[in-house]
């Protein structure tokens, strides 16, 4: 069997550039944000989540054509460099979506490139690189679509409810249940509250379900 190499195919298949030397390793990072909000009587406060960051993916790509002769940038390095620019994608008007794709495991992440750090380590005695490592940052991208249709998956299909405990506030509880603090005036309305800032211990809300409702 042929050994499958690593892939980056450019946005709608407008190409695919193959790596020389699948690579080593990949690095993922991935990155939430909470805000903690002072509050008497307690030791730590209250924790909120406001929301999550793209993740991130390092990659270190090694190109050699020292046996050719040729030089490294033109027939390989200046492809990958080419994909944070906008020229050669006009229609696009901004660098391309690319989707990362590696043998049977097909599409593995799907972003944009965000920062790349060229290395050369080898030249002809004409001064031509022939030898380069590109570290390599892809940002994680997602459509407006999918992203809805992944939030979709998360959230109930029918009303819930949730019982109020001290430190509660509506947009903790809307983190917990829609994965979207924004989105506590669904739960205000249901519930008829004058004032979404006063809960009582104990209380019972009814989280209703958002399928068909607008989401952010």
């Amino acid at each position: 069997m042929a050994l499958a190499k690593l892939e980056i195919v450019v946005e709608s298949g407008r190409k695919r550039i193959s790596a020389q030397f699948n690579p080593a390793s990949l690095n993922l990072t991935k990155t939430t944000n909470w805000v903690t909000i002072k509050q008497g009587e307690t030791d730590v406060g209250e924790t909120q989540f406001t929301g999550g960051n793209p993740a991130s993916m390092d990659i270190d790509l090694f190109f050699d054509t020292y046996e050719v002769g040729k030089d490294v940038r033109t027939e390989y390095t200046n492809k990958i460099l080419d994909l944070m620019t906008i020229e050669g994608y006009g229609d696009l008007h901004r660098p391309p979506i690319c989707e990362l794709q590696w043998g049977r495991i097909g599409t593995f992440y799907k972003g944009v490139l965000e920062k790349v750090s060229q290395n050369f380590t080898l030249f002809l005695e004409d001064g031509t690189p022939v030898r380069a490592t590109l570290k390599c940052t892809f940002k994680e991208w997602r459509s407006d679509s999918e992203e809805s249709r992944r939030l979709n998956l998360q959230s109930a299909d029918v009303h819930k409810r949730h019982t109020v405990r001290r430190g509660d506030t509506l947009s903790s509880i809307a983190a917990q249940h829609y994965r979207d603090p924004t989105m506590w005036r669904y739960i205000a309305n249901e519930n008829n509250l004058d004032n979404p800032r006063m809960l009582t211990p104990g209380q019972v809300l009814t989280i209703p379900t958002l399928s068909g409702r607008r989401r952010r």
